[in-house]
């Protein structure tokens, strides 16, 4: 029988070796992390092509810079705006609508989105949003498993988007 001390000790030394290993990676350290929308840029590089139409995106929680093992993010799409169908092979996803309204974009076409909406996609699951309306749409939302979108899996629709 393995006695508490030595459950503790296994559990601190393996929260030890955790810690070492993102240090020797040139990653911080556990510890807590605090920002704000403000100080977060947007995102540059994401492509129209890749299902980022005209979408203002800011990554506040992620791997970069927290040593996070999600993203959270933060979205305002202007009217017209959309983040077309898409997946993550590696996390789930989820969204909370917070002003404005839209479609779900399903593996089944549309459905009617609206601010108070929680949304939660399973990792492998089709999905998007899209602002239909003539006022902004605000989304925060997390990738729960990848602390970045090269290790969320993101994968477009095959044939790519229309």
């Amino acid at each position: 029988m393995t006695s508490k001390a030595e459950m503790f000790g296994a559990a601190l030394g393996k929260a030890f070796k955790k810690t070492a290993e993102k240090i020797k990676e040139g990653m911080p350290p556990d510890k807590m992390y605090r920002t704000n929308l403000r100080d977060v840029p947007k995102v540059d590089g994401l492509k129209r092509d890749d299902g980022w139409v005209d979408m203002q995106v800011q990554f506040l929680i992620d791997k970069k810079s927290a040593g996070a093992d999600h993203v959270v993010g933060w979205t305002v799409l202007k009217p017209g705006a959309s983040h077309e169908q898409h997946l993550h092979r590696n996390c789930d996803e989820f969204f909370i609508v917070l002003k404005g309204k839209g479609h779900i974009i399903t593996d089944k076409g549309l459905d009617p989105s609206g601010e108070g909406d929680v949304v939660y996609s399973p990792r492998g699951v089709w999905h998007g949003f899209n602002n239909t309306s003539d006022e902004d749409v605000v989304l925060v939302w997390g990738w729960m498993g990848a602390g970045s979108i090269e290790d969320s899996g993101y994968e477009n629709p095959p044939g790519g988007h229309k």
